[in-house]
């Protein structure tokens, strides 16, 4: 199938902006919990409808009071954090731009993107943050003002806007138009300079109503419960921009959790308790890989083992029931799973905060299985994709026929056009605007409304979409044969002592990989065996290590031919980093900055 349209469920917004829905949840559900926030002793505070605008008119008073002005940018440079939500919704208000940074950029990234922005105050999160735009301030001479949240930017603003009256705000915000620019997103770039997204209140307005219109009933852990997320995916990204102008506009009330490791994460999970989550797979394999090793440590693994295994049968044989393929599960394959629930598929969701019964995964593909098992223990998750371009989700699986190992179908409004060389191009009122003064990029990627992706995919007679890699990322070996590395990456990666994989072979002979290890699980696995610690020099030459990670990647090279099979690997001491410039904020893997500081290491797979 070369193209699918989902007819739309929602209208195109007509009149206001994105903070219009702050001040219509107050007038009409004051007293409604609309978001959660920590206090200084880690215990979560509701937050009202009422008082969030209220804060957020105080605050977009202050912005006014100290010269911020329509159609002016401003930067954001924090992690994911309640106070980042607030001024998202105040800049809005009074029709300002937000330029998200990444907290990790470096100096120089914060330059090019301040500047190319033309941006006029920025807002950080620390001292830190505050010194690197010190180092660069001398180049930016538009930059007039500077605030820093941990030295209470928010209370210095809404005390400097007290003499503003309110219907000032609120003539700015009837100003602001669906078409009236909402926030510039620099792209994270696996290669070349960032570009800046323009995307519109509009663009917005279609991607989260539309999301809420079609997904809504599975925000909720069961029919008429209260609604809740906890955001922990950097509000930089799109997808986590989405999140929080959803549950805004939603009604779901919102968390914000700034550190996307597992450790951190998942302590915030079971004291907020969400009903619905929206995660990258890293986490959902984070989830499974501490349950399996928590069950190995008690002796256990074996049931554990043998649960997965029928959470993953029990879950096919709801699928298959679902297309129409098969009755669903047995008999006696109902009595198994029933059997697991409380043995191991509740202390699973428990892990989540006990009351998830539905995710959203996007960012990087996820292993079918893992899906299934997920499935399984009673968690759905509904696999996406999406571009910073098309304002995040552009295709998702719907709720009630999950086809897991797919990006689902065109979310509604949506058309997915497979070209003759395989590239995915979209078309629908979430693709942005183009990229900001960059004319050339813009008219590369956009015509006549079609966004061309980049991405490689293939779409099946239900009109679900399979990615099957990246243009730029095809390698050509020597012999000239063409291999896509993300299904063999993600399928080396599955093994619980993978942290991440990269597939190396441009111009040479065969496919080799590098490989990293995720300490906690080598540290575990090493434990259970009886072994020491190891060094990470040690595990590099440790021959017991290097024979468990060749199954994985004997089990990677099932999928493919030969001639695209990974013939050698190499273990190296240190995951990829983003601090290290090796990753995108997203966890993508940045391929030629990878291979560019471990060149020695992938010279010797050739040696």
């Amino acid at each position: 199938m070369r193209e699918f349209t989902v007819p739309p469920v929602e209208a195109a917004p007509h009149v206001g902006g994105l903070a219009d829905a702050v001040f219509d949840h107050a007038s009409t559900e004051p007293g409604r919990v609309a978001l959660g926030r920590k206090d200084a002793s880690g215990v979560w505070r509701d937050v009202t409808a009422a008082r969030f605008r209220d804060e957020v008119l105080a605050l977009a008073k202050g912005l006014i009071a100290q010269g911020v002005r329509f159609g002016d940018r401003v930067a954001l440079m924090s992690r994911t954090r309640y106070e980042w939500t607030v001024f998202d919704f105040a800049l809005w208000t009074i029709g300002a731009q937000s330029v998200p940074v990444y907290p990790t950029s470096s100096a120089e990234q914060v330059f090019w993107m301040l500047h190319d922005a033309e941006v006029t105050a920025c807002v950080v999160e620390h001292e830190d943050h505050a010194m690197t735009i010190g180092s660069v301030v001398d180049r930016l001479p538009r930059l007039k003002r500077l605030w820093q949240l941990d030295a209470g930017a928010v209370h210095e603003l809404s005390a400097a806007g007290t003499d503003i009256d309110d219907e000032v705000v609120h003539r700015h915000r009837r100003a602001v138009t669906p078409e009236s620019v909402a926030t510039i997103i620099y792209t994270s770039g696996t290669t070349g300079r960032p570009k800046g997204c323009v995307i519109t209140h509009a663009n917005f307005m279609f991607e989260t109503d539309t999301m809420i219109g079609r997904w809504e009933p599975v925000f909720h852990s069961k029919p008429g419960d209260e609604a809740s997320t906890l955001l922990f995916l950097p509000l930089a990204h799109v997808f986590g921009r989405m999140v929080e102008v959803a549950a805004i506009r939603g009604g779901v009330k919102l968390g914000h959790q700034p550190v996307l490791q597992a450790s951190a994460l998942l302590p915030d999970l079971a004291t907020f308790r969400p009903s619905f989550i929206l995660a990258v797979p890293y986490i959902f394999e984070k989830v499974f890989h501490a349950a399996r090793r928590k069950a190995e440590a008690d002796g256990k693994a074996g049931p554990f083992d043998k649960a997965v295994d029928v959470a993953v049968r029990y879950a096919e044989a709801l699928e298959h029931k679902a297309f129409g393929l098969g009755p669903g599960p047995s008999a006696a394959l109902r009595v198994q799973h029933q059997f697991f629930e409380k043995l191991v598929y509740t202390k699973v969701r428990e892990a989540m905060g006990g009351r998830v019964r539905h995710a959203m995964s996007g960012g990087s593909g996820m292993e079918r299985r893992l899906g299934l098992f997920f499935e399984g223990a009673g968690v759905t998750i509904f696999e996406g994709y999406g571009l910073t371009e098309s304002s995040a989700a552009a295709t998702a699986n719907p709720p009630e026929r999950t086809r897991y190992g797919t990006v689902g179908m065109p979310i509604p409004g949506t058309t997915v056009h497979i070209a003759e060389d395989g590239e995915i191009w979209l078309h629908g009122g979430h693709v942005f605007s183009g990229y900001l003064n960059d004319p050339k990029a813009t008219g590369a990627v956009l015509n006549d409304g079609w966004l061309a992706t980049g991405d490689l995919g293939a779409l099946d007679e239900d009109g679900y979409l399979t990615i099957t890699g990246r243009k730029k990322e095809i390698l050509v070996t020597s012999g000239g044969k063409s291999v896509s590395p993300a299904g063999l990456e993600e399928r080396v990666r599955s093994h619980p002592l993978v942290a991440q994989c990269i597939v190396v072979g441009n111009d040479r002979p065969y496919i080799a990989a590098l490989i990293t290890v995720d300490p906690e699980a080598v540290e575990h696995w090493l434990a259970i065996q009886g072994r020491p610690p190891l060094k990470p020099a040690e595990l590099v030459r440790d021959p017991v290590l290097e024979t468990e990670l060749r199954r994985a990647v004997v089990a990677a090279n099932t999928l493919v031919s030969q001639a695209e099979s990974i013939r050698t690997f190499r273990i190296l001491a240190h995951p990829f980093s983003e601090e290290h410039g090796l990753l995108t904020p997203s966890l993508k893997l940045k391929r030629k900055a990878i291979e560019l500081a471990y060149e020695a290491e992938v010279d010797a797979l050739y040696g």
